[in-house]
Parts: C-alpha cells; structure tokens; sequence
C-alpha cells in the first residue's frame, strides 16, 4: 500500500479509534454508575452487567463476533471493514477503562439527588462518540448489522429496526433498573441523538436562498458587489403565468441573513424569498477540506 493511501485510511481509522474511546468512557463514567440505560446490542451489556455484573467489555466482544461474522457472510467484507474497526476498538476501550476504574484512576461520576445532570452528560458524551464513528462511516457493531441484514433480505427500513430493537432491550430494563432511570434514559438518548446529528451534518451551518423574482440578474449583481458571495441563476417558468423568469441561489453565513434579505427588498419588495438550513458547506467563502 502506498503512503497516500495509507494515510486516507489512517484519516478514517483514527476516528473511528478516537469516537470510540469517547462512547466507552460515557457508558462506563455515566451510565453504568448512575443505573441508567442504552439501547442496541450495548443495552444488552448493560443489562447483563446490572443483572450478573459482566464487564461490559467481555460481552460486547462476545455478542459482537456472532453478529459480525454473520454481517461478514451476508453483507460482504467491504461494508464490514470500518464496523470490524469499531468494535474492536470499543471493546479495547472498555477493558482499558474498566482497568483505570479498578485500579482507581478513574472514580466514574455518580450521584443520588441530580440525574438530570448525569443523564445529560452521557447523552452529550455518548452522541460525540457515536457521531465521530458515524461521520468516519464506522459503527460500533450490535443492531446497526442487525438492522442492515434485515434492510438487505427484507427491505425493512433500518431506523425502524433499531428503533423496535431499543424499545425491546429498554423495556426488558424495568425488571433490573426502578423506572425513573429510563425516564432519565430517554433524556440522555435524545440529548445523544441531537448531538450525533449536529457532528454529522457538521459543526459549520448556514442558509441558503431561494430567491424568485422579475429582477434575479440585478438581485444577483447587488450580492455579488455587497457580500461577495457567489450566486447561481436558475431559469424558471411560472406554472400559472407561463412566463419565463429566473432563480437566485445563493448560501451564506447565519450573520449574512439580515443582510441579504435587505438586498433584495431594496431590489425587488415583492420577490418571493425561501431561506433553507444547510449544512456541511464547503467551498470558496466557507470551510475547506
């Protein structure tokens, strides 16, 4: 393998080495101390972990092989690579860390009285992780194989697999854990749902304009002059006027909205304006690669 290619996968593999590090200390620092729950395959380890106190990491390795062996066999090697990765960091990590807790390196944060915070934390802590994974195209193995071999024989759609999944292993809590720790569970999931779309979609947001009018060239004109951004014209027919006529599209910074607007009002007041999120903008004014 040549040296560039050999960095382009390092420029994969290490975050998906470092996300993982990252999930593996919020199951362990948050989770586990504070009682509360996961969903997926990592669920079952918790559980297992509340009801016959087995390292997370011991189960996590043993429930993983199967599944991906299984994803291996049906879904091919090439898929598997980044998901074998995953899991074989994750598991690492949780015996390392377990290591750190035993020997007391690490007290892990528990408390009696604020769930609340603890909830919050593991759902930032553990939506980091898991979105560095994600946006590397790595997972941490369990149901997303599961949902994918599903998706691949039966067409089932893979969020809906996931999500019937988590709701089975969740429920399966209450005989271990009282039910205000799910309550709490649900905060710190959808506190890690949010947080693994925002690392996703990417940290850098800006909006784009759809600008329909009579005067798209001279709207065009003014943007280019005055904020020096580019635009893009688009040709159009009104669908009940039949008239020809043009679209200006153009994306800028969240601090540029006031400003283009005012733009095009002094050019056109009856313009109609569609101002759209977008996200992950890369590109001569924004972010580079």
């Amino acid at each position: 393998m040549s040296s560039s290619k050999l960095f382009v996968q390092l420029k994969l593999v290490l975050p998906i080495i470092l996300g993982s590090a990252v999930y593996a200390f919020g199951l362990l620092y948050f989770i586990i101390p504070n009682q509360l729950m996961e969903g997926g395959v990592t669920g079952v380890t918790v559980l297992l972990n509340y009801a016959f106190s087995i390292p997370p990491s011991l189960s996590t390795l043993v429930l993983n092989i199967p599944l991906f062996l299984l994803g291996w066999k049906i879904l091919g090697g090439r898929q598997m690579i980044y998901t074998g990765v995953g899991i074989a960091s994750l598991t690492f990590f949780l015996w390392f860390i377990e290591k750190l807790i035993d020997a007391g390196w690490i007290t892990p944060f528990q408390t009696e009285r604020d769930y609340i915070l603890a909830s919050l934390y593991a759902g930032v802590t553990l939506g980091a992780g898991l979105g560095i994974v994600f946006r590397f195209g790595g997972t941490t193995g369990g149901s997303d194989i599961v949902a994918r071999i599903c998706n691949r024989r039966f067409g089932w759609s893979m969020g809906r697999v996931i999500l019937v999944i988590d709701i089975i292993i969740i429920g399966a809590s209450l005989f271990f854990i009282p039910r205000e720790r799910i309550l709490y569970t649900f905060v710190a999931v959808f506190i890690a749902s949010k947080v693994i779309d925002f690392i996703q979609e990417g940290a850098y947001a800006a909006k784009a304009f759809t600008i329909i009018s009579d005067h798209a060239q001279e709207i065009a004109d003014q943007i280019t002059i005055e904020m020096e951004r580019g635009v893009t014209l688009i040709p159009a027919i009104g669908a009940y006027s039949k008239q020809a006529k043009h679209m200006a599209y153009c994306v800028v910074g969240r601090q540029e909205i006031r400003r283009l607007n005012d733009i095009v009002k002094s050019v056109d007041p009856r313009a109609f304006v569609i101002i759209s999120d977008v996200h992950d903008v890369h590109g001569e004014g924004f972010k580079e690669e």
